[in-house]
């Protein structure tokens, strides 16, 4: 891991969070079309069949699976199974302001997993650099007027969410630190696709099964098909699930997990330009100043220490 962030890398992390915003309007349009644990379950189903004539290798030796599989158990829980069913559901309770506060909060959580869990001391500059960019992130969702964000109150929706983005936290974490068993020469000759095909093996059956619990316990409302949510479907997962996973890990094996998470405060500006655009109404000031100060967390971040 170079922690070293170049135009490429960033690049590479800042189209995730434009798929992942797409992913979230998407979302809340479905709602009332189709369970939150089963869209979560259809969409990586699609995203299998997608993967397949991809990283079917994979596959072909089970050996080098079933060697790893505690490893890849966890990390596809975690990163397939839980986040976006976590955030499915949260859409059905809370406000938009207050899942994209939430999300914002990721760069707080990778510092606080990567101290207790993986031994990385949080700098100076990086929590500078987050400040920076929540404080952008408010800019966002007030509409230039922070005060606003005092009238916040929780919901349901919004424990969903922040228990969404500590797993995301981990999975993230799991990526950059990984076992021995993925290290090196021990780490199997799978390309992004072999590898991501094999993370939704596993989160596929996690996402499978909540989606189990959710039809044998909560009987909930059919789903609707509709051309919608056919492209709804298609969407999350091409776009949110393959492109955005892969892109993902690439950056976060680049920079690591605490740099990487400044990106996803882009999200909830790329949702508002996003919401913008489908509202025909032009970007306000507050964007302009909303890009400038996540943009300015992210250098002061990733900054190289001076010796």
């Amino acid at each position: 891991m170079t922690h070293r962030l170049t135009v490429r890398v960033a690049l590479v992390l800042t189209l995730p969070p434009l798929l992942w915003a797409g992913n979230a309007v998407v979302g809340r349009a479905l709602v009332g079309s189709v369970p939150p644990l089963t869209l979560n379950a259809m969409r990586w189903a699609l995203a299998f069949l997608l993967l397949l004539p991809l990283g079917w290798r994979a596959l072909a030796r089970p050996g080098e699976i079933l060697a790893r599989w505690k490893y890849l158990v966890v990390l596809g829980g975690l990163g397939v199974g839980s986040y976006n069913a976590l955030q499915y559901m949260a859409v059905r309770t809370s406000t938009p302001i207050n899942v994209t506060l939430i999300t914002a909060s990721m760069p707080l959580w990778m510092l606080g997993v990567g101290f207790l869990f993986f031994g990385e001391q949080a700098r100076r500059r990086q929590l500078a650099g987050a400040a920076l960019s929540l404080v952008g992130v408010a800019f966002v969702l007030s509409h230039g007027h922070p005060a606003t964000l005092l009238e916040l109150r929780l919901v349901p929706g919004d424990l969903l969410m922040l228990l969404a983005a500590a797993l995301w936290a981990g999975y993230s974490w799991m990526l950059a630190r990984p076992p021995a068993a993925m290290l090196g020469e021990a780490r199997p000759a799978w390309n992004w696709a072999e590898f991501l095909l094999v993370q939704v093996v596993f989160g596929g059956l996690w996402a499978a099964a909540f989606a189990g619990i959710e039809h044998a316990f909560f009987d909930p409302a059919p789903i609707v098909w509709t051309p919608k949510l056919l492209f709804g479907w298609a969407y999350v997962a091409l776009g949110a699930s393959i492109v955005a996973y892969w892109l993902w890990g690439v950056g976060v094996a680049a920079v690591g997990p605490s740099v990487g998470a400044f990106f996803i405060n882009l999200t909830p500006l790329f949702a508002a330009l996003l919401s913008a655009a489908l509202l025909s109404e032009p970007p306000r000031w507050y964007h302009g100043v909303a890009f400038a100060l996540i943009a300015a967390g992210i250098v002061v971040t990733s900054r190289p220490r001076r010796n």
